[in-house]
């Protein structure tokens, strides 16, 4: 099963900025982003989460967000794919960075989530 990630943010330029990044160290890995407003806003759309979610290739995918209303965004449209989606409490960008690196390197979903557990916000 394939697998790929999707990055949520209040504003366009921080998912498409680690998208960037990432594909320094993961560039097969597909990755999709739902950044701020239809209108250039700061915000999130869950129209846009849903978009990104179904425009990824993979199958299974791990879900990261920015703030807290990006995280409720993401779960209503989760619940309207088929695909698996995961969803990470954690630091993004540092666990965006590390679940892509280990997905390029085909690692184990267990070991994924136990690094990202690290890395978990409270």
């Amino acid at each position: 099963m394939s697998r790929g990630v999707i990055l949520v943010s209040h504003t366009k330029e921080i998912p498409e900025g680690l998208q960037r990044l990432i594909g320094e160290v993961a560039k097969n890995v597909p990755i999709t982003t739902a950044g701020g407003l239809e209108d250039g806003g700061i915000g999130t759309s869950m129209e846009r989460i849903t978009q990104a979610i179904e425009d990824n290739p993979a199958e299974e995918l791990l879900a990261f967000y920015d703030l807290g209303s990006a995280k409720m965004n993401l779960e209503m449209a989760i619940e309207m794919t088929t695909k698996k989606v995961t969803l990470f409490d954690t630091a993004m960008v540092e666990s965006a960075y590390t679940a892509c690196a280990l997905l390029a390197a085909d690692a184990a979903e267990e070991e994924i989530e136990k690094q990202l557990a690290e890395l978990k916000v409270k």
